[in-house]
């Protein structure tokens, strides 16, 4: 898989997260009912990680976010895996 440059920089930091989700080998809509499931439970501005292996999450990922309102601080994908970091609304 290519680098999808949609938040981090290269060489730039991770955002702080307070809870992480590990997706990986789940496919559609697996990982997007993970992490809704994650964000129900966090307070409001707290931010969830979650990792996949699904090649369509990045898209997958973006879609959720604009239909939830819960904002998308950043995300990349690298080695196989995306890593989105989800701001609870």
């Amino acid at each position: 898989m290519s680098d999808v440059d949609t938040g981090l920089e290269a060489g730039a930091q991770a955002p702080a997260f307070q809870q992480e989700v590990d997706a990986s080998g789940l496919t559609c809509p697996l990982p997007i009912l993970r992490a809704k499931k994650a964000l129900a439970q966090m307070a409001s501005g707290e931010v969830l990680r979650v990792i996949t292996t699904d090649r369509n999450a990045i898209r997958d990922f973006q879609a959720f976010s604009r239909q939830t309102g819960n904002t998308l601080v950043a995300q990349h994908e690298a080695d196989g895996r995306g890593v989105h970091y989800l701001q609870r609304r």
